[in-house]
């Protein structure tokens, strides 16, 4: 019988309640001093931050986890990482239940297109580096496992929650010890250096007067309707939210099922199918909305059940809630072997993200380049949220394509993505291997990437040819 007083009552509450209160204090924070607010670090970043620094005071005062202290359950540190898990999935969910009525031209599908491959592009870069490094430093320091360098396209490309699940694959499988911190910790510098590259490459371009910065507050990052024609009543027996919460909990339940169902089939994959709980809870979302369309057409339910505005709202809420979960979840002592060399993967990842993303900008998307860059660079090296707050203050209206090509990326991205997430797990025992593959899908990419630029030059070449 369990007694209301007793801690193993409170300690999920208490857990929550304390990331929810430290994204509070962040945001005031960032609106209170002016270097916080124009470093453009987001809150829910900071929020971790404050939480890490925290638990590295207790530990040093008292020689004990604070999040493994009574209060929050006697184990709060798996509790942090089992919500940034699940709010990776939980986000993608919400968002993968949005619609979409705009039409495409034949120019916007391109550019949305090339902006998927690029995504995928940056990602294998991204692995490229990072392997070459953790391959050379498993040679100098000795324990050091040598396929981590793969989970900087995880922390910089992906964000927290994938950083977390490759991590904790490669901690439980390889016995890469601290492998949830090191894939943390470089989700952690992402942010740093999504803020502080965004914010010195706006600053320059703003001197030489490419982009002019907008001053204050900002519009909302989407600009859908709070109630749209055909929907169901905001309140009525039950209130929409709950609606929109329950469709979210449906698509993630049939997510468990199914990968308790391929974890039964393939055993040995088992860690691997559930890491990818976000790609399958997306395939999820598209099936029960693909259901409801085809009710709604039967004419069986007469109203969309779906609304953009809330979903747009609840999809945020638990990325914020992942970014300052894993961040605060981040054991800072099992890495103080490895600090030199997270240091250095970080400061190359940036610095590639950076160059390959500014080239590809400036020959695919001349129209509006520096938004299509300062969109991707964010996004590439933090989360979409990033991205967006990096855009924001270049195109604070949202006139150009760049937030459109963030949204509907997505589709090409994970279908020219999903070979390299299983490719990931081979870096594992075979990284040099893995690494050569690595060169070879990144040459493939390029080619379709720039496909248009390479065959008009060979057309061009054989008219020449022709001519002679």
């Amino acid at each position: 019988m369990e007694n209301f007083w007793d801690f193993n009552v409170w300690s999920s509450f208490n857990i929550v309640g304390v990331l929810l209160l430290s994204l509070l204090i962040a945001n005031i924070l960032r609106r209170s001093i002016p270097f916080l607010r124009k470093s453009l670090i987001p809150a829910s970043v900071l929020g971790g931050a404050l939480l890490m620094i925290t638990e590295g005071i207790y530990k040093a005062v008292t020689g004990d986890v604070i999040f493994d202290t009574a209060f929050f359950g006697g184990n709060g540190t798996a509790a942090l990482e089992i919500i940034t898990y699940h709010c990776l999935a939980l986000g993608f969910i919400a968002s993968a239940f949005k619609t979409t009525k705009s039409k495409l031209t034949k120019k916007r599908v391109s550019e949305i297109f090339n902006t998927g491959v690029t995504t995928v592009s940056t990602y294998i870069l991204q692995g490229i580096f990072g392997l070459a490094i953790s391959v050379v430093a498993a040679l100098l320091v000795s324990g050091f496992f040598s396929g981590a360098g793969v989970l900087l396209p995880f922390g910089y490309g992906q964000g927290t929650g994938q950083a977390l699940n490759y991590g904790g694959i490669f901690e439980a499988d390889y016995g890469f010890e601290g492998g949830k911190s090191f894939g943390l910790t470089i989700a952690a510098l992402g942010f740093l250096c999504a803020s502080i590259g965004g914010v010195i490459h706006l600053n320059i371009m703003k001197k030489l007067g490419r982009i002019k910065t907008r001053d204050g507050d900002h519009k909302a990052m989407y600009s859908e309707e709070i109630d749209s024609e055909n929907e169901i009543p905001m309140q009525e027996s039950i209130d929409k939210l709950t609606i929109q919460i329950a469709l979210i909990a449906a698509a993630y339940t049939l997510t468990y099922l199914i990968m308790s169902g391929l974890g039964a089939l393939l055993p040995g994959m088992k860690s691997v199918i559930f890491g990818f709980n976000f790609l399958l809870g997306v395939l999820s979302a598209t099936l029960i909305k693909l259901l409801l369309n085809f009710l709604r057409k039967k004419n069986i339910i007469k109203k969309e059940y779906t609304n953009n505005f809330l979903m747009t709202r609840t999809s945020n809420f638990f990325f914020d809630l992942m970014v300052v979960a894993g961040i605060a979840a981040i054991r800072l002592g099992a890495l103080q072997n490895y600090w030199g060399i997270i240091l250095i993967m970080g400061f190359v990842g940036m610095v590639i993200t950076y160059l390959y993303n500014h080239f590809v900008a400036k020959k695919l998307f001349p129209e509006y380049q520096e938004e299509q860059f300062l969109m991707m660079y964010g996004m590439l090296t933090g989360t979409a949220s990033t991205g967006i707050i990096l855009l924001r203050e270049a195109d604070g209206e949202f006139e150009t394509p760049a937030a459109d090509n963030m949204v509907y990326q997505n589709f090409p991205a994970i279908v020219f993505g999903f070979p390299m997430m299983l490719l990931a797990t081979l870096a594992g025992t075979r990284p040099v291997l893995t690494l050569i593959i690595l060169i070879v899908f990144f040459a493939v990419m390029n080619v379709i990437l720039f496909r248009s630029r390479i065959f008009k030059f060979k057309k061009k070449e054989e008219q020449k040819d022709e001519q002679l």
